[in-house]
């Protein structure tokens, strides 16, 4: 089934005029994109989790939402943050990384990657490289290190920090 950006677009206006009928189904169309989402970044066992996760971060931030944007590359955003968050929270012998399924619309993966390239360029610099080489290509800390040219306590300060700073983004937009 193909979920379609304008038709959420518009329920996503319902919603904000306050349309509880639009609010269920858009939580069902977006439930069934997030699955897809997640299917491909997560062990089965987290996925009902993070769906749950970045539906309620959805409901918290439906009045930030501008639509006169598109819809997915929006939702795609709060899903990568809840993804990035059960990363941190992960323990360190579980691995949480892209590639548990087939991908088979490489357009969600284009706008997620076009809308986090622009968040991320709201970052310094040494920031946006640490967040780049270590959460998104899954480089050690020492790898980065010396790809970056910072000392490795810089490399986890700068990914905590821009972390924290893309998560205030998010939440204010």
């Amino acid at each position: 089934m193909e979920i379609d950006d304008h038709l959420l677009r518009s329920l996503m206006r319902r919603v904000q005029a306050g349309d509880r009928t639009a609010y269920r189904t858009l939580l069902d169309q977006c439930r069934v994109w997030l699955e897809r989402y997640y299917v491909r970044r997560a062990p089965p066992g987290q996925i009902d989790d993070l769906v749950q996760d970045t539906l309620i971060s959805l409901h918290r931030k439906r009045a930030s939402y501008d639509p006169e944007r598109a819809f997915l590359p929006w939702l795609s955003v709060i899903a990568r943050y809840r993804w990035i968050d059960a990363l941190r929270r992960a323990p360190k012998n579980v691995e949480l990384t892209e590639g548990h399924g087939r991908v088979e619309d490489e357009s969600e993966a284009v706008h997620a990657r076009l809308s986090l390239q622009r968040l991320l360029d709201r970052l310094p610099k040494a920031q946006a490289s640490a967040i780049t080489l270590t959460k998104m290509e899954g480089r050690t800390v020492a790898e980065t290190a010396m790809i970056s040219g910072q000392s490795e306590s810089a490399v986890k300060v700068n990914v905590h920090r821009g972390l924290k700073t893309l998560a205030r983004i998010i939440e204010s937009e």
